[in-house]
């Protein structure tokens, strides 16, 4: 099944995480091995084969893949677009929680629940925060020395709450 042309502003159209998510596998799978299968999608993701091949069938027909039965597949220019900006998407907020200090682990769980529910603009602006910290070292020290210092008081107030006027006049 070869992709339907679509008009344009098409890839503007709504993406599910599932859409998404199949984007990006695919177009790491195809940089990898130089073409994307069912079973290896399905993999991947740990979905059915079934699963998959319908998936990658409405892929096809929203113009993101070309699909032939029981072959391989490989991104349109409009689907290689699209899994383009997923991958930035996913980088960026990747990258912005490395810097944050999080774990690795963390920051894997964090940006697979994250990075769907982001618009353009709130992406820009944490790529920025990324490339100003990257840039400013010591401004990402200044802030991670900051947060530190929260995360003490924090504690502090779950672990030794203040004592209010009341209790002490009670005493």
């Amino acid at each position: 099944m070869r992709a339907k042309p679509k008009p344009a502003g098409s890839a503007a159209l709504a993406r599910s995480e599932s859409t998404e998510d199949h984007l990006e596998r695919i177009a790491e799978l195809v940089a990898r091995k130089g073409y994307a299968r069912v079973s290896d999608v399905a993999e991947e993701l740990g979905l059915t084969a079934a699963t998959v091949s319908n998936m990658v069938r409405r892929l096809a027909a929203r113009g993101f893949v070309n699909y032939e039965k029981y072959r391989g597949f490989s991104l349109t220019a409009e689907g290689s677009a699209v899994a383009a900006r997923i991958k930035a998407r996913h980088e960026t907020v990747q990258e912005l929680l490395g810097l944050l200090g999080l774990a690795a682990e963390t920051v894997e769980e964090e940006v697979e629940e994250i990075e769907h529910h982001l618009r353009s603009q709130t992406l820009k602006v944490l790529g920025k925060l990324v490339s100003y910290w990257k840039a400013n070292p010591e401004r990402l020290q200044e802030f991670l020395r900051f947060a530190r210092k929260g995360a003490a008081k924090e504690d502090d107030s779950v672990n030794h709450p203040e004592p209010s006027p009341d209790s002490r006049a009670s005493k």
